[in-house]
């Protein structure tokens, strides 16, 4: 499926050319029109990113949250900065049907991993932005992108299997918001490596060739931000080119 994305500072729609707060580009989009057109398009899932909560915690955009969630009749997995479980629970309590959860998982897998026991593995995404050095190794980067972590994409991954890991949002970092296609052999990879989790392809889609070189990868379904933003294609263009591909 197409999953339209939006991220979010402080109520309005912006993009972050990767993962760069000082790279930030402003759209003058209501959150709330942009969310519900995209439902009326068509999209069966929407993802949001509080960018705002993801730098400050304390910060977290709750109350809008509530009103994008109530306001489409369509699950909305939310993501950004999530570093407790208060914060899970807190956006599980605001209507998000999925937690997205990144650097956390990495930093605390053993903490995450309760989660997952608690609330269920179809409540939690796991988001694993990769750096893929010159040997071909994917290295998880954590902190927002600003360092990678010791462990590899499939290292992770074979972690959380034993609590049932079924999610993954998977970026290679180095395409994202480039619009410059999408790493098609990464994810052909990792979905025959993995058959059982349903993957996110996240990063580098600029136009519908991009996306139709997705579904013969094994992917469940692919972010698309910018793109949609920018107008390089609608989201009903987006839906025929995957279900046609």
């Amino acid at each position: 499926m197409i999953i339209p994305a939006l991220d979010l500072i402080d109520g309005k729609v912006v993009r972050l050319h990767q993962g760069d707060y000082a790279k930030q580009r402003d759209y003058d989009d209501n959150p709330l029109t942009r969310y519900q057109q995209y439902e009326k398009d068509g999209a069966k899932l929407l993802h949001l990113v509080d960018l705002t909560g993801a730098k400050d915690p304390s910060a977290r955009q709750i109350s809008l949250l509530k009103a994008l969630v109530a306001c489409v009749n369509i699950p909305v997995q939310v993501g950004g900065g999530i570093r407790t479980e208060a914060d899970v629970k807190s956006l599980l309590d605001a209507g998000a049907s999925r937690v997205v959860i990144g650097s956390t998982a990495v930093s605390q897998p053993e903490m995450v991993k309760t989660w997952f026991k608690r609330y269920g593995a179809d409540s939690i995404v796991l988001a694993l932005d990769v750096r893929i050095d010159k040997q071909g190794k994917k290295w998880v980067a954590v902190s927002g992108w600003q360092e990678n972590s010791l462990y590899t994409l499939e290292e992770i991954i074979e972690l959380y299997q034993s609590v049932g890991l079924k999610h993954v949002l998977c970026t290679d970092i180095s395409r994202d918001g480039t619009l410059t296609g999408s790493n098609v052999e990464l994810y052909t990879e990792i979905s025959q490596r993995f058959p059982d989790i349903l993957f996110q392809a996240s990063g580098g889609i600029g136009n519908l060739q991009d996306i139709a070189a997705l579904p013969a990868s094994g992917v469940a379904g692919i972010i698309v931000g910018r793109a949609l933003l920018e107008g390089k294609f609608t989201l009903k263009e987006a839906i025929s080119c995957w279900q046609n591909a």
